[in-house]
């Protein structure tokens, strides 16, 4: 089972095309094998490509978590993905339409730094913010969900949450080190009040153009980066009205660039995607 290995600022993704899975049984289980850091290849999770006829998209991708989930979308793993398509020159042109489990979404190359490394610019769509849309179990609907009080364990939160393809709670804080924020992670992504889990990102504001965060994903845990995580980060404190609507995001893995346009309500990333190796998987 040929694979090749890329990464989104540290958050790593391999990349598999679906015509060579026709024999995998379970999608899931071959994602908890091969992601496994100690037992298999190790990431934060796998990616899927596959060949498409239609006109709505050029190439449709699925994004599979290392505990065997399957995400709705993933903007470093599709970054990855289409980093891959580019580097097999199995795609060549400026621009791709990428068909996912939360929609169609636009990469546009906006760099080759070298052979395997990558910049591009995607158009992620736009974010939900009701509670029926991200989803929350609240007792009433909301019409946004800011500053809303959640309990953990025992300590209570403000979080601010948003759908970017995926569900994404936010906790907006003064220090990472004043409180053990992956075990609060951890309590706050399988929280009954998210009936579909939720990544939970903290987000600490540098200034109007800056943020910095530490992300516990859905299904992965810690990781270095989050395409999705650093797009609702970013939206979520322009709802706070503490940044502009276009700042850099920085986390542990490196820095990427958000846009949420107000013209159409668009999310833009801008990042990159780096080639690490390739490999090949046999099957047990």
């Amino acid at each position: 089972m040929k694979f090749c290995k890329f990464h989104g600022f540290g958050n790593d993704y391999l990349v598999l095309e679906a015509e060579n899975l026709k024999s995998v049984k379970s999608l899931s289980d071959f994602a908890r094998q091969i992601c496994d850091r100690h037992y298999g290849v190790g990431a934060d999770g796998i990616a899927i490509i596959g060949k498409l006829k239609s006109n709505a998209a050029d190439f449709s991708a699925r994004i599979f978590n290392p505990d065997g989930s399957e995400a709705g979308f993933s903007g470093n793993g599709t970054r990855c993905a289409v980093a891959y398509l580019h580097y097999r020159k199995i795609w060549t042109e400026e621009n791709l339409r990428l068909k996912t489990k939360s929609g169609v979404k636009n990469y546009r190359l906006l760099e080759t730094i070298d052979a395997g490394h990558y910049r591009f610019e995607a158009e992620l769509g736009k974010p939900k913010f009701d509670s029926a849309s991200i989803p929350i179990q609240s007792k009433e609907k909301l019409e946004t969900v800011v500053d809303f009080p959640l309990l953990v364990g025992e300590e209570k939160f403000k979080i601010t949450a948003v759908n970017v393809g995926n569900p994404v709670t936010c906790v907006f804080v003064d220090d990472f080190d004043a409180f053990d924020w992956r075990e609060t992670g951890r309590e706050i992504e399988t929280h009954l009040l998210f009936p579909e889990r939720t990544n939970a990102v903290f987000v600490k504001v540098l200034d109007r153009n800056n943020i910095e965060l530490r992300i516990w994903e859905r299904g992965a845990g810690e990781t270095m980066a989050s395409g999705t995580c650093s797009v609702a980060a970013a939206i979520a404190a322009c709802l706070r009205n503490e940044t502009e609507r276009k700042i850099t995001v920085h986390s542990p893995g490196g820095q990427t660039t958000v846009f949420w346009r107000e013209s159409d309500d668009e999310m833009l990333l801008t990042g990159r995607a780096d080639f690490v190796f390739c490999g090949e998987w046999e099957m047990k």
